[in-house]
C-alpha cells in the first residue's frame, strides 16, 4: 500500500470526519507533511461551522404531573429540543471546514460520557458539550475540573444525592476508572475516600446550574493514593489528573479511540510524554506524528457517526437537510450509535462491535437513504473510465482492494449502486 496515501488518508478520517470532494487529492499534492500541520492548525474561525445556526434550548422547568395538561405540550417540547441539539451538532460535524476541534469534542463526550435519557433535559447536556468543545484542545486539567463541576454529568453519576450522611460512591468511582486514572489504578477505599471529597453538589436539572452546599460536604481529611488531607472536588480533581497514572490513562484512550483498537499501545507511544504539561494539543499533535499512523495494521472501524457524516461530507449532504430528522436520528439509532445518548457511562464500544449482519443491512439501507437524497454531482464527474480508481481519491480511501475494485467495476453504469456499494466498502467502513 501507498504510504503516502495511508497516512493522508488517516489524518482525514481520524482527526476530522473525512474530506469533501477533492480535499483528499489535494492534500496528496500538498504531502503528509503539509496536510499533518493544516489537519493540526485550528484556525481563528470556521467558517462551515459559523453557518450553523445554534438551537433554541431553553430552560423547560420543572416536569408536569402526569396527567395533566401540561405534560404533552411540555413533553413535546423537550423531544424538539433534544432532536434540535443533536442535529445541530452533527450539522457542526458535517460542515465544519476544519473537522479537528468537533472531532475532539466528539471523542471528550465518549470519554466523560453522559446520557440525556436519565437527565431527560436538553440544557444540561447543551451546556456540557459547549464545555467539552471549549477545552476539547486544551488543558486536562482544567477540563476535569470543569467536568466535576458539570450538572449534566454529577446528575448522570449521582452526584446531586451524595451528602456527608450518605456519600455515593459512582461519580468518585468513575472519575477515577473511566475519566482520569484508568481501570485498576485505585483501590475500593480509595473510592470510598473519593466519595466523600466530592459531597455537597446540587443540580438544577432542568438546565444544569450546579451549587456546592457546604452543609452537605464532609470537611474532613481523608486518605486516598497514599495522601491525607481535606479534599474538595475541585482539589480532588487536580490530585488525580498530577498522577503519572493520569498521562498513561490519556495516551491510551487516544491510542484506542485514534490509532487502534485492537493492537495494544506500545511504550514508546509519543503522546504520553507530550502530555506531561497535560496538554492536549500537544498529546494530539505528538499522536499525529507518531510512527504508529504510517503502521498498516493499525486499523480502526469507523463508528455509525463517523461513517455517517463521512458519507454526507462525500455526498455533499447537510443533516438537517434531509427527510426527515425522525428518520435519521432512527438509522443512527439502529446502528447504535446517537450523539448524546451514549449506552452507558463507558461510552461506546469499538472495532468489531460495529460491524455484524444486523448493521450491514441497517448501513446499506442507510447508505441507500441517503444517496436517493444526493445528486451524486462529485462522483459523476468522474469519467466512467476512471471512475473505480478516482473514487477512491473522493471518499479518501488509500486503496480499493481487488475485490471492491472488481464490485465496483460491475455497477459503473449505475451511479447509484456504485456509490452505495464504496459508501459499505470494508474500505470505507474502515479506516485502514
Amino acid at each position: 500500500m501507498n504510504e503516502q496515501r495511508l497516512e493522508t488518508s488517516r489524518l482525514l478520517q481520524r482527526f476530522g470526519f473525512g474530506p469533501r470532494p477533492g480535499e483528499y487529492a489535494q492534500a496528496l499534492k500538498d504531502g503528509v507533511a503539509a496536510t499533518r500541520a493544516k489537519v493540526l492548525t485550528v484556525p481563528a474561525s470556521d467558517a462551515g461551522a459559523a453557518k450553523v445556526v445554534a438551537p433554541n434550548i431553553t430552560d423547560l422547568g420543572q416536569r408536569p404531573a402526569p396527567n395533566t395538561k401540561e405534560i404533552v405540550p411540555f413533553a413535546i417540547e423537550l423531544r424538539y429540543q433534544i432532536q434540535q441539539m443533536t442535529m445541530w451538532w452533527l450539522d457542526r460535524m458535517a460542515s465544519s471546514d476544519h473537522g479537528l476541534t468537533e472531532r475532539m469534542t466528539w471523542f471528550w463526550h465518549g470519554h466523560w460520557a453522559t446520557s440525556v435519557d436519565k437527565l431527560n433535559y436538553a440544557m444540561p447536556m447543551y451546556r456540557q458539550i459547549n464545555t467539552l468543545r471549549a477545552n476539547c484542545l486544551g488543558n486536562f486539567k482544567t477540563m476535569s475540573r470543569a467536568m466535576v463541576n458539570d450538572g449534566a454529568l454529577q446528575f448522570w453519576l449521582d452526584g446531586q444525592d451524595s451528602t456527608l450522611v450518605a456519600p455515593n460512591e459512582n461519580l468518585g468511582r468513575e472519575l477515577m476508572e473511566l475519566f482520569v486514572l484508568g481501570v485498576d489504578r485505585y483501590t475500593e477505599d480509595d473510592v470510598k475516600a473519593a466519595a466523600r471529597a466530592l459531597t455537597g453538589y446540587q443540580v438544577k436539572r432542568s438546565n444544569g446550574d450546579l451549587t456546592f452546599n457546604v452543609k452537605r460536604h464532609d470537611p474532613k481529611q481523608i486518605s486516598i493514593l497514599g495522601t491525607t488531607q481535606a479534599f474538595t472536588g475541585d482539589t480532588l480533581s487536580d490530585f488525580l489528573v498530577a498522577r503519572d497514572d493520569n498521562a498513561t490513562f490519556i495516551a491510551e484512550r487516544l491510542w484506542y479511540r485514534f490509532i487502534s483498537s485492537t493492537e495494544s499501545m506500545p511504550t514508546s507511544f509519543s503522546a504520553k510524554s507530550a502530555f506531561a504539561n497535560r496538554d492536549i494539543a500537544a498529546a494530539v499533535t505528538a499522536m499525529a506524528n507518531d510512527p504508529a499512523m504510517r503502521d498498516t495494521k493499525n486499523d480502526l472501524v469507523k463508528a455509525p457517526v463517523e461513517w455517517f457524516i463521512a458519507a454526507c461530507r462525500a455526498l455533499e449532504l447537510t443533516p438537517s437537510n434531509l427527510k426527515t430528522p425522525a428518520q435519521l436520528i432512527n438509522y443512527l439509532d439502529k446502528l447504535g450509535q446517537v450523539p448524546f445518548m451514549p449506552p452507558n457511562v463507558g461510552g461506546w464500544p469499538a472495532a468489531g462491535a460495529w460491524l455484524s449482519s444486523a448493521t450491514a443491512q441497517y448501513r446499506i439501507a442507510f447508505a441507500g437513504w441517503l444517496i436517493k437524497q444526493s445528486d451524486l454531482r462529485a462522483l459523476k464527474e468522474i469519467p466512467v473510465g476512471s471512475r473505480v480508481l478516482k473514487s477512491a481519491d473522493w471518499l479518501g480511501v488509500a486503496e480499493w482492494s481487488p475485490r471492491t475494485q472488481s464490485t465496483l467495476r460491475a455497477s459503473l453504469a449505475d451511479p447509484a449502486q456504485f456509490a452505495l456499494l464504496a459508501l459499505c466498502s470494508p474500505e470505507f467502513i474502515v479506516s485502514a
